[in-house]
């Protein structure tokens, strides 16, 4: 199956973007890297009038040290972060995370702004987010805002984003040299979305002992203190105890647990 017919334009700045989502009135669509909205419009899952090319958008490729924050531009690739040409303020985290995204070609075109704007709660950037309590930033006709990354999913393919809006990067808090993290996903095999995640973040200089729970059927379930974690019990917050999605998801956890503390 072939994409519907929808006109193209590549504007020549923010600015212009912004006017042309305006323009559109909520029948448009931004696409950067298309790893996500690529097959959506193959298979005319997506049918929009307009696509807005924002991949060449000096602003949206801006990288920066903002003190005791990290600010990554959203077309930023995964393989910009795991290859290291940009900085990494989470002790390799983010390099982590990176790696095991999909494939390598995937990781060539795929940004950090589409994937969390896609919001597929599968997606790995969704739950590394939200554990690493980042900031959304977003703009649009009202100026710029940031979304706490543990508010900004809603639900599958929802997010806090209003119409108009585009996600310009993500604020990364710079963790300690003392600091600790895991990140374990079970997939079917290498390649294929998540079926569960288990991550979690501890820092002495932040009073952090984060977690989060993803891939689940909708927002990532964030544990703010997860120092007495009971993986079962998280788990049984978003399945039914038993159930196979329940079993995946504490498991999860549980390894993503035992791999902080080995």
């Amino acid at each position: 199956m072939k994409a519907a017919k929808f006109e193209y334009e590549r504007p020549r700045d923010l600015g212009a973007a912004l006017a042309l989502l305006r323009e559109a009135g909520g029948d448009a669509k931004l696409v950067a890297g298309s790893q996500s909205l690529g097959p959506m419009l193959n298979l005319r899952l997506a049918q929009p009038s307009l696509l807005v090319d924002v991949r060449g958008l000096p602003e949206l490729r801006d990288v920066r040290d903002d003190g005791d924050h990290v600010f990554i531009g959203a077309c930023t690739t995964h393989a910009d972060i795991e290859d290291g040409r940009v900085p990494d303020p989470t002790q390799g985290f983010l390099r982590k995370v990176a790696r095991g995204i999909a494939y390598r070609a995937v990781r060539n075109r795929g940004t950090v702004g589409g994937s969390l704007a896609h919001a597929d709660p599968a997606a790995d950037w969704v739950s590394a987010m939200a554990v690493l309590d980042a900031g959304v930033v977003v703009r649009g006709a009202d100026g710029e805002r940031t979304i706490p990354a543990s508010q900004f999913v809603l639900g599958i393919m929802s997010t806090a984003m209003g119409e108009g809006e585009i996600l310009v990067g993500v604020r990364v808090p710079k963790l300690s040299p003392k600091s600790r993290w895991s990140y374990w996903k079970y997939c079917r095999k290498t390649g294929e979305f998540a079926e569960g995640i288990g991550a979690f973040v501890v820092d002495p200089a932040r009073n952090w002992w984060r977690g989060v729970m993803g891939a689940t059927e909708g927002a990532p379930v964030v544990i703010e203190d997860a120092r007495s974690l009971d993986p079962a019990a998280v788990a049984s917050e978003a399945y039914e105890a038993g159930t196979y999605e329940h079993q995946v998801h504490a498991v999860a956890l549980k390894r993503a647990a035992a791999a902080l503390n080995p």
